[in-house]
């Protein structure tokens, strides 16, 4: 038996609240000024926001008007919630960014005419054929089941449900397949006058069941629905959020390597970000192309340069090539220097905020140019 666990975490959460604010404001910029260098940090706590960071722009948003409509979309609209759009303070402390980083980032050390990244670091891309989705199973489904708690929360099916919630799912793999769902952990927040056994058997009716096959759901499965019995509070007022701190959820539920940098709130010109849409797009298409059962791939950067200093490809024994061949065909079809990664994905346009909850990857509801693929047909034919 081996076992793994995934969590996700609702638009609700105060770490994801922060997230959101940070890439509409980053969406709003860059719809009017798509050459915008913004690395946008958010706070959230009882009763105030803070937006702080460096954005330098030609144009002029409403920062606070755009962090009050964010909150109000998600749910967080009346006093009684704790947490409201309408009335919460927000402090807005931004700088511009500093000019030692924007040289390099506007003229590449090693190549004049190109960018340079905006940061040194390791980014990471990972796909499996364990779902459609080409994600592992256990964040798949975890952010399904998140998904659907917002679902049922704004389409009135449980009417008492409020906007903070998480989910977490484990599963047995047999060898390197998922077999069976062996624990189901869900938490969210709901109205003071309802019952622990009325939650527990609308979550489970209404969510668990609704997106877990039942034959993939253990006999003896573990299902646990707000264990602690009270999940009142929430929110900004149970918990501070932060950007930038659900980065396992928004990649691949810890089933593969992540870099550290988080994604919300910067723009393309840090690798953080597009190189990390670039390392799943390319392990996708590996899988996709059948060339493998499961892909890691790796790529570092100094800042200021715009070749990467490493790729690397780690099949975990699933190729059906060598992965030092594998990593030619890479170095052969993928221009890897930030320019041309923002270029290829056209990433200087407002698509991020839609991201920032329920993963970057895997999002088949959405149209994500890092989740096509279209380097299918290239990579089959070696």
């Amino acid at each position: 038996m081996k076992l793994f666990t995934s969590e996700s975490v609702t638009e609700g959460h105060p770490d994801k609240i922060c997230d959101q604010i940070a890439d509409a404001i980053l969406d709003e910029i860059l719809s009017k000024d798509p050459q915008a260098r913004v690395a946008c940090e958010v706070m959230a706590s009882t009763g105030f926001v803070i937006v702080s960071g460096e954005i330098t722009t030609d144009c002029y948003v409403d920062i606070a008007k755009i962090a009050r409509k964010t909150i109000l979309d998600i749910g967080y609209s009346t006093g009684d919630l704790g947490f409201d759009g309408h009335s919460c303070s927000v402090l807005v402390s931004v700088g511009t960014q500093s000019p030692d980083i924007a040289q390099g980032v506007n003229t590449a050390y090693d190549e004049e005419e190109q960018t340079g990244a905006g940061d040194q670091g390791m980014m990471f891309g990972f796909a499996c054929d364990e779902t459609p989705e080409f994600m592992p199973f256990p964040i798949a489904t975890a952010h399904k089941l998140t998904q659907k708690l917002s679902e049922v929360r704004k389409n009135g099916t449980i009417p008492y449900l409020r906007p903070d919630g998480k989910a977490q799912v484990t599963v047995n793999y047999n060898g390197d397949k998922p077999d069976k769902v062996t624990a189901v952990v869900v938490s969210t927040q709901h109205d003071p006058d309802i019952s622990v056994n009325k939650i527990e058997d609308d979550i489970k009716k209404h969510v668990i069941n609704a997106v877990i096959p039942q034959d993939m759901l253990a006999e003896d499965a573990k299902i646990y629905v707000n264990p602690t019995g009270r999940f009142v509070i929430g929110g900004p007022v149970g918990d501070c959020g932060l950007t930038g701190r659900k980065i396992i959820v928004d990649t691949y539920g810890g089933y593969a390597a992540h870099g550290g940098g988080s994604f919300s709130g910067k723009d393309p010109t840090k690798v953080d970000r597009s190189a990390a849409y670039m390392m799943r797009y390319i392990a996708k298409n590996i899988v996709a192309a059948g060339l493998a059962n499961k892909c890691d791939v790796a790529v570092s950067y100094a800042i200021g340069v715009s070749q990467p200093v490493s790729i690397a490809v780690d099949t975990r024994g699933t190729g059906k090539i060598p992965d030092s061949e594998i990593e030619k065909l890479v170095s052969q079809h993928f221009d890897l220097r930030p320019a041309a990664i923002i270029k290829y994905f056209d990433l200087r346009r407002p698509l991020y905020k839609q991201t920032a909850a329920y993963g970057h990857f895997g999002r088949n509801d959405l149209d994500l140019p890092w989740e096509r693929t279209d380097k299918v047909d290239v990579l089959r034919k070696h």
